[in-house]
């Protein structure tokens, strides 16, 4: 991982702004961490956190991989990092930790495919699902108020309860604003900001527990190679970048999408990949909507329960698309066609 420096004690915000702003060429990675520690440690008014904000996007910084990868790492340095280890579990017990995740803002408003992409997942092979996800932003319903409407009680779960729940459920759900407490200094003024900064997509870059493997969605093709260069530089390995060709922050059902799959070695290979690669047809993306957040509980129940109607075909063909893909990057399977059969036994096991 990414290493972060103890941050200049003689850097203030201002002096921060005034790098960013002033000499934008010169501005670094490093002063990009100082800036974000400053603000995770209170030091920041609304007015400077916004400046800053402001200021990584218009000036074209805060879009290099390198300074995602250092805003990332410094959200790790401060995150409450979850044990995968209790006196009676070993890190060897719990095997391989997958997650799938999309960065949101691509202003399609699909169904929440990647957290039942996540659930299916966890059932169908030896993986543990380390969800991590956040209320919806941007969406009618976000990841963990659809878990909320089943029933989970998110806010209840500790890091000292994380390894537990994996061991027995193989799946749990890290939900951003416990694990990133310093990020509320930030949250008020990105919503009133009203548009995407390069702190849209770090989401995805620091689910604390940093997983094995993953799949990694975001919401604009020009940002596929960004951040696969980012999480390389962070060390992970074995995860795949994707995006939609409609710009959709995960494996499309309506027709190709793109992929940024960064290797064993470090290697980034880009390729492309289709509905008909999985076995499953095209559907238009308006045919796997989202919708309020009782309609989406039960969209889910009667995918995990194999009780489909026919309205529900286009989501179900499009979480085998995702879930057959994540299995595929985990190693489960050789290829994602057999990774989408998997999926699809595993739902029609009603498990």
């Amino acid at each position: 991982m990414l290493a972060t420096e103890p941050v200049n004690s003689r850097k203030t915000i201002k002096g921060v702004l005034k790098e960013l702003v002033l000499n934008s060429e010169e501005f670094t990675s490093t002063l990009a961490a100082d800036g974000l520690q400053l603000i995770m440690r209170g030091e920041a008014t609304d007015a400077q956190i916004g400046g800053f904000l402001t200021a990584l996007r218009l000036g074209g910084v805060g879009w290099k991989p390198e300074v995602i990868a250092a805003l990332a790492a410094e959200c790790h340095s401060k995150a409450l990092t979850p044990s995968l280890e209790t006196d009676e579990i070993s890190r060897k017990d719990l095997g391989m930790v997958v997650d799938i995740v999309g960065t949101g803002g691509d202003g399609w408003s699909t169904f929440n495919i990647s957290t039942t992409s996540a659930l299916v997942v966890a059932t169908a092979a030896d993986l543990r699902v380390a969800k991590y996800g956040s209320r919806a932003s941007s969406s009618n319903c976000g990841s963990a108020d659809l878990l909320e409407a089943m029933g989970c009680t998110l806010d209840a779960v500790k890091p000292s309860d994380v390894a537990d729940l994996l061991y027995k459920n193989k799946f749990c759900f890290l939900f951003a604003n416990t694990y990133h407490p310093g990020m509320q200094y930030l949250n008020s003024t990105r919503r009133e900001l009203g548009f995407p900064t390069p702190f849209n997509i770090l989401g995805p870059l620091t689910n604390p527990l940093a997983p094995d493997r993953a799949v990694v969605g975001v919401y604009s093709k020009s940002l596929g190679r960004t951040v696969a260069e980012a999480l390389r530089i962070l060390g992970r390995r074995n995860y795949a970048v994707v995006c939609g060709d409609e710009n959709l922050d995960e494996i499309s059902i309506a027709g190709p999408s793109h992929v940024w799959h960064i290797r064993e070695n470090g290697d980034i290979d880009e390729y492309t990949v289709h509905p008909s690669d999985f076995g499953v047809p095209t559907h238009p993306l308006s045919a796997a909507a989202g919708s309020m957040l009782e309609d989406n509980k039960a969209t889910l129940q009667r995918l995990l329960s194999n009780r489909l109607e026919d309205r529900d075909i286009p989501i179900r063909d499009f979480v085998l698309v995702n879930s057959g893909f994540l299995l595929f990057v985990s190693g489960v399977v050789k290829s994602p066609r057999e990774g989408a059969e998997l999926a699809k036994r595993t739902l029609e096991s009603g498990k």
